[in-house]
């Protein structure tokens, strides 16, 4: 299956050097030690989460759908999306529910998963009209409450359904919310979604839908299987077989999270100071203020510095609420030392929890305990 999904890869102008969890349909991320490096991550290394096959649609006869609860129904090309509208840009950050789902397994097992490891997060500038824009323009109806989106990729969940998932109308109407159709200065790429997908900061990636045909302004949620199913997340002692869908919790916004991407799991290092590095991500435009690093299964702290982007270019300073925080720490190694653990305060003053094993769930959703790695210390 490697060398299938590294020639996947490729073929759909993405890096060889992915990790791939499944070729078909295309699900692959990158080195966690590469994430660190940049605030933006190169389009070939982005992330990709896919439920059923790329579908090919060309820009030529492309046509976006507005309707629902709306004064006039729209149906634009892609040209006419990019004339009518003013363009905008926002580097975001978009991270997989599934995040750090490999160590959940390590808890206990979660049967028919991808095998997230903390690689199921990017970041990307993207470039695109706001869909506040578009609703204004169709104009929205008293009483309505949520905004739909379906893609035209195609899933087969006992039928054959479209992917598709909503978001409240008032985040819908908040600036930063995009309908895209360029990516880190570039055209989307079909297996990012072109000609147009959504981008919604803050909120799981679930909800910036690929490929996007049709918005419907509506009263209620999306009744998408990936709405009212597959993204909601469920206490330990539910399970597969005992779930009733109804009850479960509808995920949206992102939580706080933090993670080692720098020495790797398993490292073998010499006493002394080494730097860790890593990358910090709430949600909901909530910053991340304070990351600390602990050699001592958590009795002492150390204070990570909060790096800056390499480049003015690469973050408007005023968007960074959208934007993950790298960090690096100087930690000095000790004989004794056995792990490095990672955790993180935002600006609501929200931590994480220290264990992983209470925050498990079937779906494998969400992990944002105390990220761990092991070490071996040597003279």
């Amino acid at each position: 299956m490697e060398n299938k999904g590294i020639e996947k890869a490729v073929e759909l102008g993405k890096s060889a050097e992915l990790v791939v969890f499944a070729a078909e349909p295309f699900n692959a991320a990158a080195p966690v030690e590469s994430l660190a490096d940049s605030f933006i991550t190169e389009t070939p290394l982005f992330y990709v989460r896919n439920h059923g096959n790329i579908p090919a649609l060309e820009t030529s006869n492309y046509r976006l759908e507005v309707g629902g609860m709306v004064e006039e129904t729209l149906k634009l090309n892609l040209a006419e999306l990019q004339n009518r509208f003013k363009i905008h840009s926002i580097t975001a950050t978009m991270q997989c529910a599934g995040n750090r789902r490999d160590e959940m397994i390590e808890v206990r097992e979660i049967p028919g998963e991808m095998p997230w490891q903390a690689n199921a997060i990017s970041c990307a500038n993207w470039r695109g009209v706001r869909l506040a824009d578009v609703l204004a323009a169709a104009g929205v109806k008293t009483g309505a409450m949520h905004v739909a989106f379906d893609g035209a990729d195609e899933i087969t969940k006992k039928v054959l359904i479209n992917f598709g998932a909503s978001i409240p109308l008032d985040k819908a109407m908040s600036e930063e919310v995009l309908l895209a159709f360029e990516m880190n200065g570039q055209p989307l790429l079909p297996v990012h979604g072109a000609p147009l997908r959504v981008v919604v900061p803050g909120y799981i990636g679930a909800r910036s839908v690929k490929w996007l045909t049709t918005i419907t302004v509506q009263e209620k949620p999306s009744d998408n299987h990936y709405q009212q199913e597959a993204y909601k997340i469920f206490p330990p002692h539910i399970t597969k077989e005992t779930v009733d869908w109804t009850k479960g919790l509808t995920l949206s916004e992102g939580q706080i999270n933090s993670v080692i991407c720098e020495p790797l799991d398993g490292a073998e290092l010499e006493m002394g100071a080494t730097i860790a590095r890593g990358y910090a991500m709430s949600g909901g435009g909530r910053s991340i203020e304070r990351i600390e690093v602990s050699p001592d299964g958590g009795h002492n702290w150390v204070a990570a510095k909060l790096l800056e982007p390499r480049e003015n270019a690469e973050v408007e300073s005023n968007k960074r609420s959208w934007v993950w925080q790298l960090w690096e720490c100087s930690i000095e190694l000790k004989l004794e030392t056995r792990e490095l653990i990672v955790r993180a305060y935002d600006s609501s003053a929200n931590t994480q929890p220290e264990t992983i094993a209470p925050l498990w769930n079937f779906k494998g959703y969400m992990n944002n305990g105390w990220h761990r790695i092991k070490l071996k210390v040597k003279k």
